[in-house]
């Protein structure tokens, strides 16, 4: 029971989250490091991805490859929770958050959401 609980909140996270790429574009064009060119299409192909692959965890036979997707995905986000990090907590359009809460979410959600995706993988 426990097991389809996080399934079921795993696939209205990715969801959610990826519509709010769309709702809310804003919120993650300041996380997206200068570095990367087109930071706007690099924020709404993460919404698809996240919509996308949120579905695709919903058909049992590429419900594997979905959560793998999920954790790759998580991974290709690794440098905007780093840019975070040397901004002390700070982005452009954002209000500061403590520079541990960046390092937080690097350090223990990231792996967390990577595992929970890992879980409902079958």
């Amino acid at each position: 029971m426990l097991k389809k609980i996080a399934f079921w909140l795993l696939v209205a996270f990715y969801l959610f989250a990826g519509a709010n790429h769309f709702m809310n574009p804003e919120f993650y064009s300041g996380m997206i490091p200068p570095y990367f060119p087109w930071p706007e299409f690099i924020n709404l192909a993460s919404g698809v991805a996240e919509i996308g692959l949120a579905l695709l965890l919903l058909v049992p036979s590429l419900r594997s490859k979905a959560a793998i997707g999920i954790i790759l995905l998580l991974i290709a986000f690794i440098p905007a929770h780093i840019y975070h990090i040397q901004m002390k907590g700070c982005l452009t359009g954002q209000p500061c958050i403590p520079e541990w809460a960046t390092w937080l979410r690097l350090l223990v959600f990231q792996p967390i959401f990577m595992i929970w995706a890992w879980w409902c993988r079958k």
